[in-house]
């Protein structure tokens, strides 16, 4: 059982992390590594990866914030959006609408979204934050980023959200964007990667 003392220093600690964390809108995101050390052309605050030095997506598995399975082995074959988010983050709350307006509007095309809830303790916030937004898709819960470091080094800064990654049907990881984005960079993110064969 944790002390009151120590429970309250945890928290503030969490709290400050959350605060550096949602900071970065400027960052400049560092180039997705590829198999070969290369990477593909990027565009503002976004890189994209040339198919050739493209990296495996781990396969996350784990419930989603509705206590329900959740794998991304079951979205092979499509393109997934895969969105880093924390109920507590302003710029993510600006992008929600952004994220439900792409996600309706390049269904028809094979693209699924899903989401990775980042460091809500509590799952009732993030529920909440999804029903204000009406996402529409689901979420993984990851309270302290267990599923985060699962990916290859350099892909996700863990101190960075929101953090979004565009996996082609192969399972790959095509594009990143470490900032907030609006439903324009969205769709430069995915549509090159919807129209690859």
């Amino acid at each position: 059982m944790i002390k009151p003392a120590r429970r309250a220093a945890l928290a503030a600690a969490i709290c400050l992390l959350s605060l550096s964390a949602c900071s970065g809108a400027g960052h400049r995101a560092d180039p997705v590594p590829g198999p070969s050390g290369g990477t593909g052309s990027a565009l503002p605050g976004i890189t994209q990866v040339a198919p050739a030095d493209r990296t495996a997506a781990p396969v996350l598995t784990g419930k989603d914030l509705d206590d329900r399975p959740l794998s991304l082995a079951d979205y092979r074959g499509q393109v997934v959006v895969l969105n880093v988010w924390g109920s507590w983050c302003p710029p993510c709350r600006a992008e929600a609408k952004h994220f439900r307006k792409v996600a309706t509007e390049t269904r028809a095309q094979g693209v699924r979204f899903v989401g990775i809830n980042a460091r809500d303790p509590n799952k009732e916030p993030a529920r909440q934050f999804e029903r204000e937004h009406k996402l529409g898709f689901p979420s993984f819960h990851d309270p302290i980023g267990k599923l985060l470091l699962r990916f290859p080094k350099g892909t996700l800064n863990l101190q960075f959200i929101p953090a979004t990654l565009v996996i082609d049907r192969e399972g790959r990881i095509a594009a990143r964007a470490q900032l907030p984005l609006d439903a324009e960079r969205l769709h430069r993110m995915i549509d090159p990667v919807v129209t690859e064969k």
